[in-house]
């Protein structure tokens, strides 16, 4: 009987069949509307060992003392540090089980390291200095997989607790609870206490209220409400603390990432980059990001799609933990940028 190697099962079922469309990839209503926010991009900030290439850079997140987390799929999946100079200082995880399919990566307030491998259906937390300390989700039973080829990755709504389909992001709330984005094979948001004990969960696939169609990032704000990036429905969910549906933002396009910033006053951040017609192979006619109020109040946007320096080529996800510091992964770019933004002048009258 031939052999199939893991990074083999999963190829399979990423690839088979549509399935899984990535999303609708409306134009965001906000655009014509919207001022631009001037801003630099840091050249060349990263630095890799010799040896050592990035692949596509699916995540990104920095720690309190400014490191850089990015989290690449390459010949493997693997999880970088950088320090606040972009000097490489360790890799996570290195051969893990839990490692198969990147999709994001967060530091929580505890400097603790976040990894979302939708691939294996698992999420790891390594203690800052790269110690293993949680796992949530179970990676699937290779024989099950092979059962699904071809035309496999169907969507399951299977809602079970602490199982996912294909999980695609992670928050939390200022009590520590856990919140999850599930994500291609579910359609729902689940909450876990601060141990990993399952709480509720709440979504199925559609577009009405509480539904969603490939939420794929989900941020959290110091009061607890859960900002959910309901990609293929081009709209950002607003839930409580539990769980319940108050607001939809619909004005910036397909969010492909959202993260919130730190400070008394936070801004939401959300980066519309859908490609045109779906396909990652086609040029993108979106690409950029949004700065907006937790309201949902638009206050401006940077960038515009594109493979240069400044230009953003599929923003899958961002870290904005200083909100004028804006990091930048990019699926189909294989780089990680460091965006500076520059505050707005507030202009005076003459006799002031």
């Amino acid at each position: 009987m031939r052999r199939f190697s893991s990074i083999a099962l999963v190829a399979l079922l990423l690839c088979a069949g549509p399935v899984f469309a990535q999303g609708g990839g409306a134009p965001a209503k906000a655009k014509a509307t919207t001022p631009e926010i001037p801003f630099d991009s840091v050249p060349n900030f990263l630095k890799l060992p010799a040896g050592l290439y990035m692949g596509e850079a699916v995540g990104v997140a920095t720690s309190s003392k400014g490191h850089v987390f990015v989290f690449v799929r390459s010949g493997e999946t693997r999880l970088f540090e950088f320090d606040q100079n972009g000097t490489f200082v360790k890799e996570f995880g290195v051969g893990s089980y839990g490692f198969s399919f990147a999709h994001a990566v967060r530091v929580d307030k505890d400097d603790n390291v976040w990894a979302v491998d939708e691939g294996t259906n698992v999420i790891q937390k390594f203690s800052p200095d790269g110690k293993l300390l949680m796992v949530l989700g179970k990676r699937p039973d290779p024989l099950d997989q092979l059962a699904l080829t071809p035309g496999g990755g169907q969507y399951s709504g299977a809602n079970r607790p602490y199982s996912f389909h294909r999980q695609t992001d992670i928050g939390w709330d200022p009590q520590g609870n856990i919140f999850v984005s599930d994500g291609y094979g579910d359609s729902r948001v689940v909450k876990f206490d601060k141990n990993g004990r399952f709480i509720k969960s709440a979504g199925t696939r559609g577009n009405g209220p509480l539904q969603f169609s490939t939420p794929h990032a989900i941020s959290v704000d110091a009061k607890g409400m859960v900002y959910v990036a309901d990609r293929g429905n081009s709209r950002i969910v607003v839930l409580d603390n539990d769980l319940n549906q108050k607001a939809v933002y619909d004005t910036v396009g397909a969010p492909w990432a959202v993260c919130i910033s730190n400070g008394p006053h936070q801004y939401l951040y959300s980066s519309n980059s859908f490609p045109t017609g779906n396909n990652f192979d086609q040029a993108a006619t979106t690409g950029e990001v949004y700065k907006m109020e937790l309201d949902g109040k638009v206050l401006g946007r940077f960038g515009k799609a594109g493979h240069g320096f400044k230009e953003f080529s599929s923003i899958h996800q961002m870290d904005c933990r200083n909100p004028n510091e804006i990091y930048v992964a990019e699926i189909t770019q294989w780089r990680v940028q460091k965006i500076l933004l520059r505050p707005q002048q507030t202009s005076t009258s003459a006799g002031k």
